[in-house]
């Protein structure tokens, strides 16, 4: 996945032979990735993406699962969130094969949206299989690694751990208490540039996924104009809003990676009315006049009575 994972049990005697458990994490890691990056040339996806246009293709599970989520929040969003922007990612050079930072042209960006839409994915998930109605170009980087932490946390499950965090990339699942027996405590990092990790807001959490999405990480510059890695399906260009920071809590990880994009592409007002809509916990970081401000939807509320302090992982 381009990243690295982190994981921390609370065990009491469950782990009897801590490399062999070792040994399954990665093996179920080398799973996801063979299913699902598209670094991989033959991985499932990439498969897929090389496909007969308006024929059926047999899928495992787990990315029929995957993509029944992506679909889902792509419904919901109104297509704010498309995992066929593959070749516009790849136009503006934040692909698996990233190119010189260029502004691509008017005609460059409309010749890719011609191949870019959700709704030209068919999805059987009975049946598990996919059909694509259009040589659309399949990218689950917005949503797979918040599938390895779900896969990750049950594998951790299967074990009869029942005290952990599971982290990849910064998206996480956190079940029962930290080593001090209390909730996980998850520090919201302040959103910053330079790349300066601080404390922006603290969260006691237990039994969630938390997952989140910023603009000020991965972006080039061009003649003075920023470019965000995070591209508007709906415009095919990045996105220019002052929401520079997405927290959503979900009981899936992969859920919760796919709504922080989204939210991410739909900018502060139509994020926090969907997240308000839906019953979507999520946290929004907004900058105005150089400040930063937080923004919690309904249902994340409850969560904001920890002052900004020591945390157990951040996010």
């Amino acid at each position: 996945m381009g990243t690295t994972y982190h994981i921390t049990l609370v065990t009491d005697g469950e782990v009897t032979d801590v490399e062999q458990l070792k040994a399954s994490v990665s093996n179920a890691l080398a799973v996801v990735n063979r299913q699902m990056s598209t670094y991989i040339d033959d991985s499932e996806i990439n498969r897929l993406n090389t496909q007969p246009v308006g024929e059926w293709t047999d899928v495992s599970k787990p990315l029929a699962d995957v993509l029944g989520i992506s679909l889902w929040v792509s419904d919901i969003s109104e297509g704010a969130f498309d995992v066929t922007l593959r070749p516009l990612i790849d136009l503006w050079g934040f692909g698996p094969r990233k190119t010189e930072d260029n502004v691509p042209s008017d005609v460059d960006i409309l010749d890719a949206q011609e191949n870019v839409g959700y709704q030209y994915l068919e999805l059987d998930s009975s049946g598990l299989r996919v059909k694509r109605n259009k040589p659309v170009n399949l990218d689950l980087s917005a949503v797979a690694k918040g599938y390895g932490v779900d896969v990750l946390a049950e594998l951790l499950e299967y074990h009869g751990i029942s005290n952990y965090l599971v982290e990849i990339g910064g998206e996480m699942r956190l079940k029962g208490h930290n080593p001090g027996g209390v909730p996980w405590r998850i520090a919201v990092e302040r959103p910053d540039e330079k790349l300066m990790q601080s404390v922006f807001q603290a969260l006691s959490l237990t039994d969630i996924g938390v997952a989140t999405s910023g603009d000020y990480r991965n972006y080039f510059e061009k003649d003075g104009v920023r470019y965000s890695h995070t591209i508007d399906p709906r415009t095919g260009r990045p996105i220019r809003h002052y929401l520079v920071s997405v927290t959503v809590l979900n009981p899936s990880c992969a859920k919760a990676d796919a709504l922080a994009t989204a939210f991410s592409v739909l900018g502060p007002q139509d994020a926090l009315e969907l997240a308000n809509r839906e019953g979507i916990a999520a946290l929004f970081i907004i900058k105005e006049a150089g400040q930063l401000k937080e923004v919690p939807s309904e249902v994340f509320k409850p969560y904001l009575t920890e002052p900004a302090a020591t945390a157990d992982s951040a996010n």
